[in-house]
Protein backbone atom coordinates (compact mmCIF):
# COMPACT_ATOMS: atom_id res chain seq x y z
CA UNK A 1 0.00 0.00 0.00
CA UNK A 2 2.39 1.85 1.26
CA UNK A 3 4.50 1.60 -2.24
CA UNK A 4 1.53 2.01 -4.28
CA UNK A 5 1.25 5.74 -2.35
CA UNK A 6 4.98 6.31 -2.84
CA UNK A 7 4.35 5.91 -6.69
CA UNK A 8 1.26 7.52 -7.09
CA UNK A 9 3.14 10.66 -4.95
CA UNK A 10 5.74 10.14 -7.72
CA UNK A 11 3.72 10.35 -11.02
CA UNK A 12 1.66 13.73 -9.18
CA UNK A 13 5.53 15.39 -8.79
CA UNK A 14 6.39 14.76 -12.24
CA UNK A 15 2.98 15.48 -13.78
CA UNK A 16 3.65 18.80 -11.58
CA UNK A 17 7.18 19.13 -12.67
CA UNK A 18 5.94 19.30 -16.61
CA UNK A 19 2.85 21.72 -15.86
CA UNK A 20 5.24 24.18 -14.92
CA UNK A 21 8.05 24.02 -17.19
CA UNK A 22 6.10 23.31 -20.26
CA UNK A 23 4.94 27.02 -20.39
CA UNK A 24 8.41 28.06 -19.35
CA UNK A 25 9.77 26.26 -22.08
CA UNK A 26 6.93 27.37 -24.60
CA UNK A 27 7.84 31.02 -23.58
CA UNK A 28 11.26 30.95 -23.89
CA UNK A 29 10.71 30.14 -27.74
CA UNK A 30 11.45 33.49 -29.78
CA UNK A 31 8.44 33.60 -31.90
CA UNK A 32 9.24 34.44 -35.70
CA UNK A 33 6.35 35.39 -38.03
CA UNK A 34 8.04 34.27 -41.34
CA UNK A 35 6.06 35.05 -44.74
CA UNK A 36 5.35 31.90 -47.80
CA UNK A 37 3.36 31.36 -50.90
CA UNK A 38 1.44 27.53 -51.29
CA UNK A 39 5.20 27.02 -53.40
CA UNK A 40 7.70 24.31 -53.06
CA UNK A 41 9.73 26.47 -50.79
CA UNK A 42 7.01 25.73 -48.15
CA UNK A 43 8.12 22.60 -47.90
CA UNK A 44 11.26 23.66 -45.85
CA UNK A 45 9.15 25.01 -43.06
CA UNK A 46 6.31 23.65 -43.09
CA UNK A 47 8.15 19.96 -42.58
CA UNK A 48 11.01 21.56 -40.11
CA UNK A 49 7.47 22.46 -37.68
CA UNK A 50 6.34 19.06 -38.67
CA UNK A 51 9.45 17.51 -36.92
CA UNK A 52 9.79 20.33 -34.00
CA UNK A 53 12.94 21.69 -35.75
CA UNK A 54 12.33 25.06 -35.24
CA UNK A 55 11.86 24.42 -31.71
CA UNK A 56 15.22 22.70 -31.37
CA UNK A 57 16.67 25.60 -32.08
CA UNK A 58 14.84 28.06 -29.90
CA UNK A 59 12.51 29.39 -32.58
CA UNK A 60 8.65 29.15 -33.06
CA UNK A 61 7.64 29.66 -36.70
CA UNK A 62 4.58 30.95 -37.75
CA UNK A 63 3.99 30.31 -41.08
CA UNK A 64 2.07 33.16 -43.00
CA UNK A 65 0.03 33.12 -46.58
CA UNK A 66 0.52 35.26 -49.28
CA UNK A 67 -0.42 35.14 -52.69
CA UNK A 68 2.46 36.76 -54.71
CA UNK A 69 6.17 38.32 -53.44
CA UNK A 70 4.83 41.70 -53.92
CA UNK A 71 2.13 41.07 -51.39
CA UNK A 72 4.84 39.47 -49.10
CA UNK A 73 7.11 42.81 -49.59
CA UNK A 74 4.06 45.25 -48.95
CA UNK A 75 3.64 43.96 -45.49
CA UNK A 76 7.03 44.35 -44.45
CA UNK A 77 7.09 48.05 -43.27
CA UNK A 78 4.42 47.01 -40.97
CA UNK A 79 6.46 44.34 -39.63
CA UNK A 80 3.99 41.43 -40.32
CA UNK A 81 6.83 39.09 -40.90
CA UNK A 82 11.19 39.49 -40.01
CA UNK A 83 11.86 36.33 -42.54
CA UNK A 84 10.98 34.12 -44.99
CA UNK A 85 10.92 33.17 -48.69
CA UNK A 86 10.00 34.79 -51.68
CA UNK A 87 11.03 35.28 -55.44
CA UNK A 88 14.20 36.88 -57.27
CA UNK A 89 11.83 39.70 -59.25
CA UNK A 90 10.04 40.82 -55.99
CA UNK A 91 13.17 40.70 -53.78
CA UNK A 92 14.64 43.21 -55.75
CA UNK A 93 11.80 45.78 -55.10
CA UNK A 94 11.59 44.88 -51.76
CA UNK A 95 15.16 45.66 -50.91
CA UNK A 96 14.99 49.22 -52.85
CA UNK A 97 12.12 49.99 -51.25
CA UNK A 98 11.91 48.41 -47.56
CA UNK A 99 15.41 46.64 -46.83
CA UNK A 100 14.71 43.78 -47.07
CA UNK A 101 17.95 41.28 -47.34
CA UNK A 102 19.11 38.55 -49.19
CA UNK A 103 20.01 35.98 -46.67
CA UNK A 104 20.05 32.42 -48.65
CA UNK A 105 18.44 30.60 -51.55
CA UNK A 106 15.24 28.79 -51.39
CA UNK A 107 15.36 26.70 -54.87
CA UNK A 108 15.81 27.14 -58.70
CA UNK A 109 12.59 28.00 -60.46
CA UNK A 110 14.01 28.85 -63.71
CA UNK A 111 12.00 25.86 -64.99
CA UNK A 112 8.42 26.43 -63.61
CA UNK A 113 7.83 29.64 -64.45
CA UNK A 114 6.15 29.75 -67.67
CA UNK A 115 4.30 31.44 -70.96
CA UNK A 116 1.68 29.25 -71.76
CA UNK A 117 -0.60 29.52 -74.88
CA UNK A 118 -3.90 27.36 -76.23
CA UNK A 119 -3.52 24.65 -78.88
CA UNK A 120 -5.32 26.35 -81.62
CA UNK A 121 -2.54 29.98 -81.00
CA UNK A 122 -0.78 30.34 -84.06
CA UNK A 123 2.30 30.49 -81.30
CA UNK A 124 2.36 26.66 -81.41
CA UNK A 125 3.21 26.48 -84.74
CA UNK A 126 6.75 27.59 -84.96
CA UNK A 127 9.69 26.41 -82.70
CA UNK A 128 13.60 27.83 -82.93
CA UNK A 129 13.07 30.98 -84.22
CA UNK A 130 15.60 32.31 -82.25
CA UNK A 131 18.21 29.67 -82.62
CA UNK A 132 19.66 30.50 -79.19
CA UNK A 133 16.31 29.78 -77.95
CA UNK A 134 15.41 26.42 -79.61
CA UNK A 135 12.66 25.56 -77.59
CA UNK A 136 11.26 28.62 -77.31
CA UNK A 137 7.76 28.96 -79.77
CA UNK A 138 6.63 31.34 -81.67
CA UNK A 139 7.32 34.36 -83.97
CA UNK A 140 7.98 37.97 -83.16
CA UNK A 141 4.50 38.63 -85.62
CA UNK A 142 2.82 36.44 -83.55
CA UNK A 143 3.64 37.35 -80.67
CA UNK A 144 3.68 41.37 -81.05
CA UNK A 145 0.10 43.09 -79.89
CA UNK A 146 -1.27 39.87 -78.00
CA UNK A 147 -2.58 40.07 -74.42
CA UNK A 148 -0.55 38.82 -71.76
CA UNK A 149 -2.29 37.76 -68.45
CA UNK A 150 0.58 38.43 -65.57
CA UNK A 151 0.90 38.63 -62.01
CA UNK A 152 3.01 42.01 -62.38
CA UNK A 153 6.69 42.12 -60.75
CA UNK A 154 6.67 38.48 -60.26
CA UNK A 155 8.62 35.73 -61.36
CA UNK A 156 6.07 35.04 -64.12
CA UNK A 157 6.66 38.34 -65.39
CA UNK A 158 10.17 37.68 -65.45
CA UNK A 159 9.08 34.57 -67.90
CA UNK A 160 7.45 36.74 -70.01
CA UNK A 161 9.97 39.16 -70.19
CA UNK A 162 12.67 36.49 -71.11
CA UNK A 163 10.33 35.08 -73.57
CA UNK A 164 9.66 38.50 -75.66
CA UNK A 165 13.06 39.51 -75.55
CA UNK A 166 13.94 36.24 -77.02
CA UNK A 167 11.21 37.74 -79.51
CA UNK A 168 13.04 41.18 -79.77
CA UNK A 169 10.32 42.46 -78.28
CA UNK A 170 9.59 44.48 -75.07
CA UNK A 171 6.53 44.64 -72.65
CA UNK A 172 5.63 47.84 -74.88
CA UNK A 173 5.01 45.71 -77.49
CA UNK A 174 2.08 43.85 -76.01
CA UNK A 175 -0.91 44.24 -73.85
CA UNK A 176 -0.04 43.34 -70.45
CA UNK A 177 -3.07 42.56 -67.73
CA UNK A 178 -2.39 42.28 -63.94
CA UNK A 179 -4.24 39.56 -62.25
CA UNK A 180 -3.04 37.29 -59.32
CA UNK A 181 -2.31 33.84 -60.37
CA UNK A 182 -5.32 31.83 -59.67
CA UNK A 183 -7.69 34.74 -61.13
CA UNK A 184 -5.43 34.26 -64.32
CA UNK A 185 -6.34 30.49 -64.85
CA UNK A 186 -9.83 31.55 -64.20
CA UNK A 187 -10.08 34.40 -66.78
CA UNK A 188 -7.77 32.66 -69.19
CA UNK A 189 -10.14 29.24 -68.99
CA UNK A 190 -13.14 31.53 -70.17
CA UNK A 191 -11.07 32.78 -73.05
CA UNK A 192 -9.86 36.04 -71.97
CA UNK A 193 -5.78 37.18 -72.99
CA UNK A 194 -3.86 35.58 -75.43
CA UNK A 195 -0.67 34.18 -73.31
CA UNK A 196 -1.06 33.05 -69.46
CA UNK A 197 2.02 33.43 -67.50
CA UNK A 198 2.22 31.07 -63.98
CA UNK A 199 4.25 29.86 -61.42
CA UNK A 200 3.92 26.08 -60.19
CA UNK A 201 1.85 24.83 -59.05
CA UNK A 202 -0.48 26.97 -61.44
CA UNK A 203 1.66 25.14 -64.28
CA UNK A 204 0.95 21.97 -63.34
CA UNK A 205 -3.13 23.18 -63.58
CA UNK A 206 -2.50 24.86 -67.28
CA UNK A 207 -0.65 21.34 -68.49
CA UNK A 208 -3.51 19.33 -67.09
CA UNK A 209 -6.18 21.82 -68.91
CA UNK A 210 -4.08 21.29 -71.94
CA UNK A 211 -2.22 24.57 -72.86
CA UNK A 212 0.81 24.13 -73.70
CA UNK A 213 3.93 26.19 -72.70
CA UNK A 214 5.88 28.39 -75.19
CA UNK A 215 8.32 29.43 -72.91
CA UNK A 216 10.10 29.34 -69.38
CA UNK A 217 12.62 31.32 -68.00
CA UNK A 218 15.28 28.52 -68.28
CA UNK A 219 14.76 27.56 -71.98
CA UNK A 220 14.53 31.84 -72.66
CA UNK A 221 18.26 31.67 -71.32
CA UNK A 222 18.02 33.24 -68.32
CA UNK A 223 17.97 32.23 -64.39
CA UNK A 224 15.43 32.94 -61.62
CA UNK A 225 15.94 32.02 -57.68
CA UNK A 226 13.37 31.68 -54.78
CA UNK A 227 15.30 33.60 -52.13
CA UNK A 228 15.42 33.39 -48.34
CA UNK A 229 14.48 36.85 -47.35
CA UNK A 230 14.64 39.22 -44.13
CA UNK A 231 14.08 42.99 -42.92
CA UNK A 232 17.38 44.13 -42.71
CA UNK A 233 16.65 46.08 -39.45
CA UNK A 234 15.67 42.39 -37.41
CA UNK A 235 18.85 41.07 -39.37
CA UNK A 236 21.11 42.92 -37.98
CA UNK A 237 20.13 43.16 -34.39
CA UNK A 238 19.35 39.75 -34.61
CA UNK A 239 22.00 37.87 -36.37
CA UNK A 240 22.11 34.76 -34.45
CA UNK A 241 18.49 34.12 -34.61
CA UNK A 242 18.76 34.66 -38.87
CA UNK A 243 21.26 31.89 -38.43
CA UNK A 244 19.38 29.23 -36.38
CA UNK A 245 16.50 29.81 -38.98
CA UNK A 246 18.96 29.16 -41.98
CA UNK A 247 20.01 26.05 -40.02
CA UNK A 248 16.15 24.81 -39.83
CA UNK A 249 15.93 25.41 -43.23
CA UNK A 250 18.87 23.57 -44.58
CA UNK A 251 17.36 20.92 -42.45
CA UNK A 252 14.35 20.43 -44.73
CA UNK A 253 16.90 21.24 -47.90
CA UNK A 254 18.88 18.16 -47.20
CA UNK A 255 15.88 16.17 -47.03
CA UNK A 256 14.81 16.91 -50.86
CA UNK A 257 18.39 17.20 -51.98
CA UNK A 258 19.78 13.81 -51.07
CA UNK A 259 16.35 11.83 -51.07
CA UNK A 260 14.48 13.66 -54.20
CA UNK A 261 10.76 12.91 -55.08
CA UNK A 262 10.86 9.56 -52.66
CA UNK A 263 7.25 7.78 -52.29
CA UNK A 264 7.37 9.58 -48.48
CA UNK A 265 8.49 12.69 -49.84
CA UNK A 266 5.42 13.10 -52.73
CA UNK A 267 3.02 12.16 -50.22
CA UNK A 268 4.80 15.05 -47.76
CA UNK A 269 4.09 17.71 -50.52
CA UNK A 270 0.65 16.72 -50.94
CA UNK A 271 -0.69 16.95 -47.66
CA UNK A 272 1.35 20.34 -47.06
CA UNK A 273 -0.65 21.59 -49.94
CA UNK A 274 -3.91 20.37 -48.75
CA UNK A 275 -3.26 21.08 -45.39
CA UNK A 276 -1.84 24.60 -45.72
CA UNK A 277 -3.22 26.07 -48.51
CA UNK A 278 -6.23 24.05 -49.55
CA UNK A 279 -4.97 22.94 -52.80
CA UNK A 280 -5.76 19.21 -53.92
CA UNK A 281 -2.39 18.16 -55.43
CA UNK A 282 -2.07 14.93 -57.69
CA UNK A 283 0.74 12.29 -56.85
CA UNK A 284 2.25 13.38 -60.18
CA UNK A 285 2.35 16.75 -59.55
CA UNK A 286 3.60 16.57 -56.29
CA UNK A 287 6.80 14.51 -57.94
CA UNK A 288 7.08 17.18 -60.55
CA UNK A 289 7.19 19.91 -57.80
CA UNK A 290 10.01 18.29 -56.27
CA UNK A 291 12.00 17.41 -59.34
CA UNK A 292 11.59 20.41 -61.50
CA UNK A 293 12.93 22.52 -58.04
CA UNK A 294 16.48 21.95 -57.45
CA UNK A 295 17.97 23.07 -54.39
CA UNK A 296 21.56 23.98 -52.86
CA UNK A 297 22.62 22.87 -49.77
CA UNK A 298 24.61 25.48 -47.28
CA UNK A 299 28.51 24.37 -48.87
CA UNK A 300 26.52 24.82 -52.15
CA UNK A 301 25.16 28.47 -51.31
CA UNK A 302 28.69 29.29 -49.63
CA UNK A 303 29.86 29.40 -53.40
CA UNK A 304 26.94 31.12 -54.85
CA UNK A 305 27.50 33.91 -52.15
CA UNK A 306 31.33 34.13 -52.83
CA UNK A 307 32.21 37.62 -53.80
CA UNK A 308 35.67 37.37 -52.78
CA UNK A 309 37.27 37.76 -56.32
CA UNK A 310 34.56 40.22 -57.93
CA UNK A 311 30.58 39.88 -58.39
CA UNK A 312 28.79 36.41 -56.92
CA UNK A 313 26.75 34.22 -58.46
CA UNK A 314 23.83 35.25 -56.31
CA UNK A 315 24.05 38.77 -57.20
CA UNK A 316 24.67 38.71 -60.67
CA UNK A 317 21.85 36.62 -61.31
CA UNK A 318 19.85 39.49 -59.49
CA UNK A 319 21.45 41.90 -61.67
CA UNK A 320 20.19 40.50 -64.65
CA UNK A 321 16.84 40.31 -63.15
CA UNK A 322 17.00 44.00 -62.70
CA UNK A 323 18.33 44.80 -65.84
CA UNK A 324 16.31 42.45 -68.29
CA UNK A 325 12.76 43.04 -66.53
CA UNK A 326 13.00 46.01 -64.15
CA UNK A 327 14.70 48.51 -65.27
CA UNK A 328 14.19 47.78 -69.31
CA UNK A 329 10.55 47.87 -69.10
CA UNK A 330 10.69 51.55 -66.66
CA UNK A 331 9.83 49.50 -63.42
CA UNK A 332 12.97 51.22 -62.31
CA UNK A 333 15.35 54.23 -62.62
CA UNK A 334 19.18 54.20 -62.96
CA UNK A 335 19.98 54.94 -60.04
CA UNK A 336 17.95 52.20 -58.40
CA UNK A 337 19.51 49.84 -60.87
CA UNK A 338 23.03 50.88 -59.70
CA UNK A 339 21.84 50.04 -56.17
CA UNK A 340 20.63 46.87 -56.92
CA UNK A 341 24.06 45.74 -58.83
CA UNK A 342 26.23 47.30 -55.92
CA UNK A 343 24.77 43.81 -54.29
CA UNK A 344 24.99 45.26 -50.64
CA UNK A 345 22.06 44.03 -50.23
CA UNK A 346 22.86 40.05 -50.99
CA UNK A 347 24.94 38.96 -47.82
CA UNK A 348 26.73 36.21 -47.30
CA UNK A 349 27.05 36.82 -43.37
CA UNK A 350 24.29 34.55 -41.93
CA UNK A 351 25.52 31.42 -43.90
CA UNK A 352 28.71 31.88 -42.53
CA UNK A 353 27.03 31.54 -38.97
CA UNK A 354 25.15 28.63 -39.37
CA UNK A 355 26.16 25.77 -37.12
CA UNK A 356 27.53 22.67 -38.61
CA UNK A 357 27.06 19.85 -39.54
CA UNK A 358 23.66 19.52 -40.28
CA UNK A 359 22.20 16.52 -40.64
CA UNK A 360 21.79 14.76 -44.00
CA UNK A 361 19.82 11.74 -45.01
CA UNK A 362 22.66 9.72 -46.69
Amino acid sequence: MKRNILLIGMVLVLAFTVAITGPAMAKDLIKLPTCWMPEHELFFAWYAKEKGWDKEEGLELELLYFESGMSQLEALPAKQWVLGATGGVPHILGALRYNAQMIGLGNNESFLNTVFARPDSAVVKTKGWNKKHPEVMGTPADVKGKTFLVTTASSAHYAMSTYLQSMGLKDSDVVVKQMDQSSIMAAFDSGIGDFACLWAPYSYKAEANGWIEVSNVDKAGAALPITFVGDKAFCEKNPEVVAKFLRVMFRSINKLADEGATDENIKLFQRMYQEWAGMEYSYADAKKDIEMHPVWKLEEQLKLFDASKGESTAQKNERLIAELLLHANGRITDEELAKVSKGDWITDKYLKMVKTPIPSYK
